[in-house]
Formats: C-alpha cells, structure tokens, sequence
C-alpha cells in the first residue's frame, strides 16, 4: 500500500458523484473557467446512489401533485408557500438544462426529460374537500395554470383507466391534473452533466476511491485523504473549497471536517422499494404519475403513486415506495453508518427528535413487516385490479433524513433538504433527500451565494448567471410574463411535447 502526494492540487473538490456535484461543477465551470475540479466516488461509476434513476420517484417534482407540499392549515385554509416556491425552483432547474442544451454542452434532452401528466388522486368526503381547496388556492398562481379539478369518475377514467376500473360506482372520488407535468431520469442527466466535464483537461474523475478523512489547514484550504478501494493505494490532495454531495454518506464526512456548524446535525434512515409491473399491456395503459396521501406520521419519500417512468428509452410502471428502515445511509453504504454518525454533539437532537416521532417509528415498523400481500393490497387502493403476477419487488434508493438541533425542541426531524456550510465557506455539505433533485439548481446557486460570496459580486458572474439562469434575481412567482416566456423556451428547447415512447 503506498501513499502519494498529489502535485497538482485542484481549485474545487467535489465529493459523491451525483447531479448534485454536477450541478455545481458545470455551473463553477461556466462561471469561472479556469477552475480545476477533482470529483471523487467511491462507486465504479457516477450516478449510481439516489441519483439513479431506479433509486428515486424521477418526478421532477414541481409541486404539481404532491400533496405533502401543500399542508392544510388549523383553521382549515391550504398553505401553498411550499408548492409555489418548489414549482419556481423546478422551473429554474429546466432554465439552466434549456441553456446547456441551447450551449450544445448536452443532447438529446427526450434522454433525460419528457411529458407525464401529474395527477393527485384522493377518496372519501373529507380528502376531496381538501384537494378542492388546495386546488382554489393554487390556481391563482401562474406556476399552477392549465391545473384541472374533477370529482367526476367518468372523466377521471379518461385521465388514469387502471385507477378508476374495479371501483363502486359509490365510491367518492377526486383529482386534479396537470399536463405539462415531467418525468426526470436524473442518472441519464448527471452521466451527460458529467460526460462533458470529464472532457475538460481540468477536471479530473476518482471513482472507487473513499474519502477517510478531511482536515483543515492553517492557510484555510482542506487536505482530503482518500483511498482507492480497487488496491488499497492511498492518497492526498489539498483544496481551497469541497462540496460534500455525497446524498446519504455526506454527515459522516461533514463530521469528519469538524467544523462548528456540523455540530447538532444527526441523521435518521429510510429505505425504500418499488413493486415494478412486468406486464406490457399493463404499462401501455397507464401514462400518468398519480400521487395520494401519505400515511399518517410517514416521512415525505413515502407518499404513495402509480408511476409512469421513462428509463433508457424504456416506458415502466412502478407502485411505491414502500418504506422500511436500515441502519445504511447508502444503498451500497455499511450497517455501521447509523451508529458510527452518533457523536456527543448529536446525541441529544437524536434522541429528542426519536420521542417526538413515535408514530414515524411505527409506520416503518409497519412497513419492514408487510407480506407481499400486503404490498399488493397497497397497490390495489390505486389500482383495483392489480394482479400479483405481473408486478416484482425491487430495492429502492436509501434516503437519510436530517435530524438537526433544536433550542425549543431538543432535536426535530427535517424532511427536506438543506446545506451546511463553514462560516468562511471553504466548505459545503449538503444533507436531506426531497425535493433535492428538481431542485438542485437553486440549491446550487444559494451554495454558491454563500461559498462564492466575492465571486458573486463580480459583473462577469452576475453576467453569466443571467445567461444561464434568465430568471436570476426575478420572480417566477409574481411575474406572469417572465413565466410564461420562460415555460414556453423551455419548453421548446427541452422538446416537452414528446410523446412516451412504446
């Protein structure tokens, strides 16, 4: 085993290999250059943890459809802040895959990105009463035109046959649609983001290599001791900035940085699995991603939906997740993840935030002892007449939850995403799961406000963030012209009007 010293030290290190390090890569790229970028993975390949496209829901999630993004108030009224600030991101995302494409950096865009109606769906008197009002409260915005509400069965059966056939004609039924609705193949898109930085002389790819350690320097830069897991050769690099984009295995490196702001952070493992149908003819039937309710005291990632997919160029049709619970914060992660990420800092929060999520607890104790009859009884609540046959059970993506300190609580469970970032901004980690992918682009653009801080100043980068973002410092929210101008161009340039294919 030996132990190098690299010469060439890079500008920027990005750790994990997925469209959040993309993301930032080709947006640091665009902006300044001349910047090297070292990219380490500790897989045998990019894009193969939640960025994969088997190992997320792919929804391009724009708050059409989900309902957890739209809570309902105490006083009966739809909180819809959320839904209108994830739709603004989504189509800030698409803004900057429209002008990588419109640069020829990318091709191809049907690869990565293609029209599938968002539906919600909801039964009973008390779920439809509340779908009716969240829709009335988001169709006054702009980011929501062209929304459709029924709670007529027969219309409904036009927009998703195999969800409506096999029902009483008493049931009670609602739904709202959205046809300009997408379904995202993240891998396909973080392997092109990737495929055109690995071209630049600059840029530099580690894949199976770990990183083991990170320390901090007097001078403010960071030295990142890694490992080739192929043969154990160990080496050294400094860098003056890292982002920690490594989904489930980002806490563990952020406590390994040591850094004051990593201090209360702790994080809570959910894993997944999707029911896939075999069935061609069953596949055919359904073009639509159709969300319901979550279950009570469920994380987010668990919302229930019968789901178009386009992976590969391939239509499938997958029922999901069903959430379970590992002590892995990766896929490919070890059962040691969870205990090893305890610490003296983080202890409290942990504990405090299991007390306060009793029937989180049970919902996934519930979930890990299911029969597959079980899961098909799920299954058959959005679609009646689901055969067992045609439907096989695969592993999902793992998700780890944020558990973060709180002054009031002790510790609280976040279910979003959110980025910690040292005070001098050497350093960034990005920690959470929903709505994380559909919304990598202004994720990016606030680590960079705070990582970048001088930088961002700069009339060349203000420049070419207009250029690669045209909604920069606007409102896609208030302003109904630079919306509709922007969901046109994107649209046209995204190719948005293909059809699935066969």
């Amino acid at each position: 085993m030996n132990t190098t010293l690299e010469k060439d030290n890079p500008d920027v290190v990005l750790i994990g290999a997925g469209i959040m390090s993309a993301t930032l890569g080709m947006m640091l790229k665009e902006l300044q250059p001349d910047l090297s970028i070292y990219v380490i993975e500790r897989l045998h390949t990019v894009a193969a943890e939640s960025s994969d496209a088997w190992n997320n829901a792919g929804t391009g999630h724009s708050a059409f459809c989900e309902l957890n993004y739209t809570p309902e108030r105490e006083d009966g009224t739809i909180d819809a802040s959320k839904a209108i600030k994830i739709a603004a991101q989504f189509l800030q995302s698409k803004e900057f895959w429209a002008h990588l494409v419109e640069q020829n950096f990318i091709r191809n865009p049907q690869d990565f990105i293609r029209l599938v109606p968002h539906i919600s769906f909801v039964r009973g008197e008390e779920n439809m009463d509340y779908l009716k009002k969240r829709y009335e409260a988001l169709i006054k915005y702009p980011l929501f035109e062209g929304l459709q509400y029924s709670n007529n069965a027969k219309e409904i059966e036009g927009w998703m046959p195999l969800v409506m056939e096999g029902r009483g004609s008493l049931e009670q039924v609602a739904a709202t649609k959205m046809d300009t609705g997408t379904d995202v193949n993240f891998g396909a898109l973080t392997r092109k983001l990737f495929r055109y930085l690995f071209d630049k002389p600059d840029v530099k790819l580690f894949l199976a290599h770990e990183v083991q350690d990170l320390e901090k320097n007097d001078d403010g830069s960071w030295k990142i001791k890694m490992k080739n897991l192929t043969n154990d050769d160990k080496k050294v690099i400094e860098a003056k900035f890292i982002f920690i984009g490594a989904g489930g295995g980002s806490l563990p490196l952020l406590e390994k940085s040591d850094i004051p702001e990593s201090k209360g952070y702790g994080g809570f493992p959910v894993s997944g699995q999707w029911l896939i149908c075999n069935n061609s003819s069953v596949i055919e039937r359904h073009n639509a991603k159709v969300y319901g309710k979550a279950a009570v005291g469920s994380p987010p990632m668990s919302v229930p939906h019968l789901d178009t997919r386009v992976i590969d160029g391939k239509k499938s049709l997958l029922f999901g997740p069903y959430a379970g619970f590992s002590t892995k914060f990766l896929k490919n992660g070890s059962f040691w993840d969870l205990p090893g990420s305890i610490k003296f800092s983080n202890i409290k929060p942990m504990i405090m935030a299991g007390v306060k999520n009793i029937p989180l607890t049970k919902y996934l104790i519930e979930q890990v002892t299911q029969s597959s009859e079980d899961r098909m009884e799920a299954l058959r609540t959005y679609f009646p007449n689901a055969v067992t046959e045609d439907w096989d059970l695969e592993v999902a993506g793992q998700r780890v939850q944020v558990i973060k300190k709180d002054e009031e609580e002790g510790g609280v469970l976040e279910f979003g995403t959110e980025v910690v970032s040292a005070a001098d901004g050497s350093i960034a980690a990005l920690l959470g799961a929903s709505p994380g992918a559909s919304t990598a682009v202004s994720i990016m653009y606030d680590l960079l406000q705070r990582c970048f801080s001088e930088q961002m100043k700069k009339t060349e980068w203000q420049t070419k963030l207009e250029q690669m973002i045209p909604s920069y410092k606007k409102s896609l929210a208030d302003d109904v012209e630079l919306y509709r101008k922007t969901k046109e161009r994107t649209a046209k340039v995204l190719g948005l009007t293909a059809t699935i294919p066969a």
